[in-house]
This record gives structure tokens, sequence and C-alpha cells, in this order.
């Protein structure tokens, strides 16, 4: 696609922004093919809990990148600036594009592997680049933070199960690896030469294990103290204006968030300030996070009329946010003193959860099944999903299959009772 001028670079963006999550990256890639012709491409976007990793192109390359290769390139990228070089990736040196984004607030780079052929891209062509990917990131985070329920109880369920994927292949992995050190350092081998090699390269390999853990951490979680710093830049500019006083107390916890739960508590937060902010008489709010082992606890506490009631919530979702982590919301309201309400959000995930029925269906389904639960007919479906009506049908069919039910309100009753 033609990406010179305003108009093919906004409708570039449109083609790319409206499709499914798990179709963005393979669309961006098409997108900018004729601009910079790549062989593969891959991001690191750290709104995302489940899967900050995504490739797309080549699978001799793709197959061969992890999260080890572009880690680097976020950390040490700068937004705006694009970095054209040389890196050796999927067993050789092969020029690149990085492009970091600071539009999330943690940061999203998009890598794309060219040619070795390749000749350097002309500036105005990574300037559109830059922009195209600033907007796509701008769009991850919105759908982070204002995502759905049933979009955030997938992703709780998916980030558990990748957290707990992770801790078991890492005892596994660092158990082998210390079974194969004592054997190398045992006194009983002969050749000391090969055995000092055996254990540098499996020390090394241990040490790159772990790494590698630490790394999926810091992009699946948020420390607690950022988190709040976060919620506190937000929450400043809505009384700046304003005669009301706004008192922050940070939690006193060093503990790490998953970063669905931080973003769900600061949308909580952010709900329940502008609901207090439009009553009569309030001089004062204090917003403050608790922290303990088993839950996160979110106060916001005014000093207006106190007549602030949980049903002035529901417009914002307050309750559906909560309810996607069984959480709870406690409003206390006293006439003549103020209200105060507290968000409650467990931090503990069960180590046996009950088997999600969703699962099963593959992206698409789960798009089709949303709007089907919303009472969508099969055409209106079609029309916003831009694919044919007998596609629609054929979803609905194996969404029925898969989740054992035999009408489609059945499968609707279904995806709410889980969402």
């Amino acid at each position: 696609m033609e990406l010179t001028g305003a108009v093919p670079a906004l409708t570039a963006a449109y083609e790319v922004i409206r499709r499914p999550l798990g179709e963005i990256l393979p669309r961006l890639s098409e997108v900018l093919s004729e601009a910079v012709p790549h062989l593969a491409a891959a991001e690191l976007s750290t709104h995302c809990a489940h899967s900050p990793f995504k490739t797309a192109g080549d699978p001799e390359i793709t197959g061969r990148l992890s999260t080890a290769d572009l880690a680097p390139l976020l950390a040490a990228g700068t937004p705006g600036r694009p970095w054209q070089g040389t890196l050796d990736l999927a067993g050789a040196e092969r020029p690149v594009l990085a492009v970091t984004s600071h539009a999330t607030p943690r940061g999203a780079v998009l890598l794309l592997v060219r040619d070795t052929a390749a000749t350097p891209v002309d500036e105005n062509v990574t300037a559109l680049v830059q922009a195209l990917w600033d907007i796509v990131t701008s769009h991850f985070e919105r759908l982070a933070a204002e995502a759905m329920p049933g979009a955030l109880a997938r992703s709780r369920t998916a980030a558990g199960t990748r957290a707990r994927v992770i801790a078991e292949l890492g005892e596994a992995y660092s158990a082998a690896l210390t079974g194969v050190l004592g054997v190398l350092r045992s006194r009983t081998l002969d050749d000391a030469a090969a055995r000092a090699t055996a254990t540098d390269l499996a020390v090394s390999a241990l040490v790159e294990l772990r790494a590698e853990a630490e790394r999926d951490q810091q992009i699946a979680e948020e420390p607690a103290d950022q988190a709040f710093a976060r919620l506190a830049e937000s929450l400043r500019p809505l009384v700046r204006y304003s005669p009301v006083r706004l008192e922050l107390g940070a939690p006193d916890s060093v503990r790490t968030l998953a970063a669905d739960v931080a973003h769900t508590a600061r949308a909580v937060v952010r709900a329940v300030l502008m609901k207090a902010l439009e009553q009569e008489a309030v001089t004062r709010v204090h917003v403050c996070w608790q922290i303990n082992d088993d839950e996160l606890r979110a106060t916001v506490r005014d000093d207006g009329p106190g007549t602030l009631t949980p049903e002035a919530l529901a417009p914002g979702r307050v309750r559906d946010r909560l309810d996607v982590f069984k959480g709870r919301l406690d409003v206390d309201a006293v006439p003549g003193w103020g209200t105060t309400v507290s968000a409650t959000i467990p931090l503990r995930v069960s180590q046996d959860p009950a088997p999600d029925p969703l699962i099963a269906l593959g992206e698409r389904e789960l798009e089709v099944l949303a709007r089907l639960a919303l009472g969508h007919r099969n055409r209106a479906i079609a029309q916003e999903l831009h694919i044919s009506e007998s596609t629609v049908k054929f979803h609905v069919a194996k969404i029925l299959t898969k989740l054992g039910v035999e009408s489609r309100g059945a499968a609707a009753a279904l995806f709410h009772a889980v969402a």
C-alpha cells in the first residue's frame, strides 16, 4: 500500500486498527511491505499481559525470534527516532528497522527484519512508519485500559495459565540444568577441559533461562508504586481547575501487580472520582491504595453531602470491571459527612481454576460469539466484522459444536456466565 500523503497514511492506519488484535501485526506488515520491504515483523508490546510478543512473516525467521531479541531494542529505543542497523537474528546478520513508541506508558517496539541486500529507508518513510506505529500502540492502550469485562476475563485466564506454564518450565529446566552441572562437576570424569567447557555452557543456559523469566515477568506485571504513580498523574488534571483538594495515599508495598489488575484498579478509581466531583460542596477527596498478600483495596473518600449511591456508579461499568476479578464494591455514605467508596480486587489466583469453556474457541469465533451474545443477527455481525453472512453462519455452527450447546441462546448464556 502506498503511504505517501496524508490520506493514504490515514487509510493505512484505519486498515490496521480495524482488525482483530491477533491480525493487527500481519496487516501492519502488509501495509508497510511496499514502503519498507521486509521478510518478517515482530512486536514487543507491554500493553498485553498474556501475549506481549508477536511475529509475522517468514517462519524461518519468526520461529527463531524471541523476546530476548526485542527487549534490548525496547529498552534502548528512542520514541520518534526509528533506528536502522544490523542485528544477529535467526543465525545471520540482518538489516533491521526498529521503531519505538511510548504511546503506551510502558512502551512498545516494532521490528522489521529486512533482506540482507536492502538499502536504508528514507527518513520521510521512517517518519510515516513511526506515526503509524504510534497510532497502533495508542489503539492498544485504549483497548487495554477500556477493555470490556469479557475481554478482561479471557486476558486474566490466559495470563494466569501463562504464568503457571512459565513457572513450571522454569522449575523443570532449572532442575535439569542443575543436574547436568552436578554430573559435569563430578570428579569421576576424566576430561577436565570438556567438563569445564560444558559447565560454562550449562551455566550460561541457566542464567539465560532465569533472565528470560524475569523479562517476561517485568512485561506481564507492574510494580504497585509505579501503577499508583500513573493513576495519580491521570487524576491531577481532573481537579486542576477546581476548588477540590486531591490527597493521594500511595501503597506501602513493593510487590508487583498483574497488568490487567493495575489497569482495572486505575479505571475504577477514575470512574468513582469523576462521580464524586459531580456532587455539590465537595472540597476534599482522598484516594489511596492498600495492598496485602491477598487483595488490593482502592479507596476514594470525599467530604461531600454523603448522598452518593452504588447505583450512581453503574453507568461507568465499575461493578462489571470488578466482577471479572471476583472483586467487590462497598459504598459507605453518611449524610452531611461524605462518602467512602472502596473497591477490593483479590490478588491470589486459584491454583485449580475451573476450566474456561471459551478456551476452545479461536479469535474470530470469540468475536462472533461476543456479538451473538449481544443479540446481533448474522447480517449485523457480518457487517461489523467485514465478512460474509455465510462465513458468520459457519462460525456460529462451529461455536455451538465446540461449546456443546444446541442454540444461539444457550451459547450467549454461556458467554455471559463466563464473561
